[in-house]
């Protein structure tokens, strides 16, 4: 079927594919409008279509990323279907710049599927985190930890199934469900508010859960406008700010010379970034951001991969408790 609409051939590939995530979840691009050529179009106000060389588009959208010129970004739309854990659909909501339809507890019966984490992934609290792990496995504690909730998701599921066997409104039998069971939605948010929501959840400092979401839908987003997606990645994924005081630092080490950079003898101490107004924490994020270089993801999907819908329908339907099933 011919449209005269814009698409890309890579996102074309997996539209409509579904890409497991977690026990139980996915990720599918349900649909998307506009490229990276209406990033172009939107900034230029052009009719034009296929006069621009690549290298002139690449350029633009490059300044627009780097300028933080964000409104033709708004142009571009992806709409998404996910299954997740609510604790992550929680987190997930809090970007506020989106639509979403969430899978209705009040009018369906609830797949009762659980989100249970894997051993790597059951972790202390950090120490220096009070809302992150602290990275070393608790493998000694996840076998009795796997038990002890799967007692209680049994016991939760079984009042589920009773109050909606003896015909208790759905709108209250749901009220008990745990955090970790799976809910579902369609969620469509444009290419500008996209890429906050990333910055923010593909970061290594995000939880676990909603991170490995988030690399799958960086994964469709570069198939859908992979010139923005790249500027993405070098200004923002793999880029860093600085604030005044850190680029007065970084003036005392490197001047502008003949149109290159030279280093100036000497170093700038910790005493001397808190006299340029850096409070302690703030020195050790600078350090952190010029000693370490942020993971090289290429962020890659394999469409291989991917279920047709029909997969994760049948798990869901095989969830739904066998009462009312009219």
């Amino acid at each position: 079927m011919e449209t005269r609409r814009p698409t890309n051939p890579a996102a074309e590939e997996i539209l409509g594919l579904y890409f497991p995530v977690l026990d139980h979840g996915f990720v599918a691009l349900v649909d998307y409008m506009g490229s990276d050529e209406d990033v172009e179009r939107a900034a230029r106000v052009s009719y034009g279509y296929g006069t621009r060389r690549t290298s002139e588009t690449r350029g633009l959208i490059r300044y627009l990323r780097r300028h933080r010129h964000t409104t033709p970004s708004e142009m571009v739309e992806l709409k998404f279907h996910c299954a997740m854990p609510i604790f992550v659909a929680r987190q997930w909501i809090r970007h506020r710049s989106a639509s979403a339809n969430e899978y209705s507890g009040r009018y369906s019966l609830i797949p009762l599927l659980f989100y249970e984490p894997e051993p790597a992934a059951f972790q202390a609290q950090a120490a220096s985190n009070r809302q992150g792990r602290g990275g070393a496995p608790l493998r000694e504690l996840h076998a009795d930890a796997v038990a002890r909730a799967e007692a209680v998701r049994r016991l939760a599921a079984e009042q589920y199934e009773w109050l909606v066997g003896h015909d208790v409104a759905r709108e209250l039998a749901r009220i008990d469900l745990p955090l970790s069971t799976y809910t579902q939605w369609y969620w469509k948010i444009d290419l500008h508010n996209l890429f906050h929501f990333l910055t923010v959840r593909v970061d290594p400092h995000a939880q676990h859960e909603i991170r490995v979401f988030a690399r799958v839908i960086a994964g469709m987003l570069k198939r859908v406008a992979p010139l923005s997606f790249e500027a993405w990645l070098d200004y923002e994924f793999r880029g860093a700010h600085l604030s005044r005081g850190e680029l007065e630092a970084m003036r005392r080490l490197v001047r502008v010379d003949d149109g290159g950079l030279e280093a100036r003898p000497g170093r700038v101490s910790r005493e001397e970034l808190a006299r340029l107004g850096l409070a302690k924490r703030e020195i050790d994020e600078l350090l952190a951001k010029l000693a370490t270089s942020p993971a090289d993801e290429d962020f890659d999907l394999d469409p291989s991969a991917a279920r047709p819908a029909e997969h994760f329908a049948r798990e869901m339907e095989a969830a739904v408790p066998r009462v009312d099933r009219r």
